[in-house]
């Protein structure tokens, strides 16, 4: 097949985002940050969907111009349909069918999550990518699971959280220390100066592959409350220490159970995605255990482990080479099964 160069539209939460690809090459990556979220300390579905209004066709002229490209040289437009923010993801959506109208090329519907997991098949996302079958570990503000991946669209969820996900819990705990939002990457950044092993927190006993992290939230709160009745300064005083010790515990919740499937299905090759595979912890407790384990280790870059639009795009490419459409009345759901 000739060289096919696509757009990809992604909107499902609070980033807008819109980046080219042409094969497996990324030329552009461009995304808007939503800073407004955070004096709310969460993101607010109304606030997030008017600013995707603002962003949207800034973000995808951007995206045009850092990939030196023309607007009637893609051949596809690949976007987010869901799961997401429903607000969020009909911008993306109705901004995507317009513009496939317009330039009259082929509109294709993409899944968030089978995105973070196709990621790594970008050509710069790792040195090479993983081999079939592979275990995915999924982990995000909004959703926790590990993915056996078949093949580019043959997965299976063999685990997942039954009430929070990892990135919700880092964000709830960080809440609780009084950190700005999202307390996710600055739990990573004060943990490098604590010591994991300052603090014990309780860890859930789940059967099967399955998560919970609803529990050490709890824990975390209730030893808080109890220390901070007896010293007023007990946060700020352990603050970094704090940090340190919930890292070291949601890192091992994920790793026991990554470790479990793997030895069990006999695989080994593993992969992280989505936006807590950023945490420094979770990447280096891989990478140290690496030859521990026996495990081939796929960590993508940083800049496709958040939501961004390369993602979009690459599964967008690899549907186009299938042939795989989406009609123009289709409509963007909240909720899309892997």
């Amino acid at each position: 097949m000739s060289s096919s160069i696509i757009l990809g539209i992604e909107s499902s939460c609070d980033d807008t985002s819109a980046a080219v690809i042409q094969d497996n090459k990324i030329l552009s990556n461009i995304a808007a940050n939503q800073q407004i979220h955070n004096e709310y300390g969460g993101v607010v579905p109304e606030l997030a969907s008017r600013a995707h209004q603002q962003n949207i066709i800034p973000v995808v002229e951007k995206a045009f111009s850092k990939a030196n490209i023309q607007q009637n040289e893609i051949c596809a437009i690949g976007f987010t349909r869901g799961p997401g923010l429903l607000g969020s993801l009909l911008v993306g959506t109705s901004f995507a069918k317009s513009l496939a109208m317009s330039l009259d090329v082929p509109l294709i519907e993409v899944n968030h999550l089978q995105a973070h997991i196709l990621a790594h098949f970008i050509e710069d996302a790792n040195p090479t990518p993983p081999t079939f079958p592979f275990l995915c570990l999924t982990v995000s503000g909004g959703h926790t699971m590990i993915v056996l991946v078949k093949d580019y669209f043959d997965m299976e969820i063999i685990g997942k959280t039954i009430d929070d996900a990892a990135g919700e819990a880092f964000d709830k705990i960080g809440k609780i220390f009084d950190l700005d939002y999202p307390a996710g990457p600055i739990v990573d950044r004060l943990a490098k100066d604590g010591n994991p092993d300052a603090f014990k927190f309780n860890k859930p006993k789940m059967g099967a592959y399955d998560y919970s992290f609803s529990g050490i939230k709890t824990s975390v709160l209730y030893f808080i409350q109890k220390e901070v009745r007896k010293d007023p300064d007990f946060i700020k005083d352990n603050l970094n220490d704090l940090c340190a010790s919930v890292q070291k515990s949601i890192i091992e919740i994920l790793m026991d159970k990554l470790e479990k499937a793997a030895k069990e299905l006999n695989i080994n090759d593993i992969a992280i995605a989505g936006g807590v595979s950023a945490n420094s912890g979770l990447r280096q407790y891989m990478e140290a255990n690496r030859e521990k384990l026996g495990w081939n280790i796929f960590i993508p870059k940083f800049e496709y482990t958040t939501d961004n639009a390369a993602m979009i795009a690459m599964v967008a490419k690899l549907k186009y080479e299938r042939g795989e459409f989406t009609d123009i009345r289709t409509t963007a759901t909240a909720k899309y099964d892997l």
